[in-house]
């Protein structure tokens, strides 16, 4: 007989899993389920670097089970999902990172190996690669007047194909593949601060895209948001699940405080769960570390809601939560 009745990876945890951040997680994860139990729904942000890590793994099917129903992510993490999409077997991985020297460091430079912690995306194969093919998409819709989020771009070019023939790993295993496929709500604040926002404005500095605003950007994005938000909630209750902190979280949980505050809407529901994984430390100000109880003085949750705080790694914690909510 199994030590642990039940799927093996949820029964492992609610087995070993009972006290500090180990309970919280439990905690969350319940929370997360019951959540869509009474027909709500869930919003999750990522930050850090989510993608490289290979979140895709779990996040994924994630999103093909309806247990993600919209992202706000980093620029990074939209374009590192379909970096390692395309190169994966061309990715270095660095175990002894914390030991290199400047001279070690450079000479990955050199290589073209752009180091993010253990793993090194390599230039050519991934970022120039998928720079060629979606810089032709601006290029398109530049000429025509036509106009794009960052996101958009990125599923016209997966849903027509256009990256299968250099795919490195199984699509079924890209967060981005699964939301183009679910035509997943996605908002990308801050796109410029990526290396394809930055690979754009080097296209409007020199003049080969004419019109700067052909990709759409953050004020766009928080207008589309509020929309998507005041819908979704006129249906179901809708949680907030943050992966790390910094704008991925900070912000989509403001359209609830814009939508009372600014646009003086009434009836508008806060978030109706909130969970966040991070390592950040409370008392030096940071708003990423903010424990849950500070949001309700602006606005963004409740005392009624559910809230949990899970101080651990996200590459760590967010796969286990994602494994119970999906029942593994």
């Amino acid at each position: 007989m199994s030590l642990y009745p039940g799927s093996p990876i949820s029964a492992f945890m609610k087995h070993h899993y009972r006290h500090f951040n180990a309970a919280a997680m439990i905690d969350a994860s319940e929370g997360y389920k019951q959540l869509l139990a009474k027909g709500g729904k869930m919003f999750v942000t990522l930050a850090g670097a989510m993608s490289t890590a290979e979140l895709g793994l779990s996040l994924a099917e994630m999103i093909r089970r309806d247990k993600i129903h919209g992202i706000c992510c980093t620029g990074a993490n939209l374009e590192e999902d379909l970096y390692n999409l395309v190169a994966h077997n061309q990715y270095k991985r660095v175990p002894h990172y914390r030991q290199l020297t400047p001279q070690q460091e450079v000479d990955l430079l050199e290589h073209h190996l752009n180091r993010v912690t253990d793993t090194c995306i390599p230039e050519e194969e991934a970022m120039r690669r998928i720079e060629r093919v979606v810089m032709e998409e601006w290029h398109a819709a530049d000429q025509a007047g036509g106009r794009c989020f960052p996101h958009e771009f990125l599923f016209k070019i997966l849903r027509e194909g256009k990256l299968k023939q250099f795919y490195d790993i199984d699509p079924k295993d890209s967060w981005m593949v699964a939301a183009a496929e679910k035509h997943l709500p996605i908002f990308v604040p801050g796109w410029e601060d990526s290396t394809l926002g930055n690979m754009y404005a080097a296209q409007v500095i020199g003049g080969k895209v004419k019109n700067a605003t052909t990709v759409r950007g953050g004020v766009e994005y928080m207008i589309e948001l509020a929309r998507w938000y005041a819908h979704t909630t006129k249906q179901s209750p809708l949680g907030f699940f943050q992966i790390g902190g910094g704008i991925a979280g900070d912000f989509p949980i403001c359209v609830v405080p814009m939508l009372h505050q600014d646009l003086r809407r009434e009836n508008v529901p806060l978030w109706a769960y909130f969970c966040q994984i991070s390592d950040s430390t409370t008392s030096y100000g940071s708003y990423s570390g903010a424990v849950p109880n500070e949001k309700i003085t602006w606005g963004k949750l409740g005392p009624e809601t559910p809230r949990f705080i899970i101080e651990s790694d996200a590459t760590i914690v967010a796969p286990l939560v994602f494994a119970y909510v999906l029942g593994w």
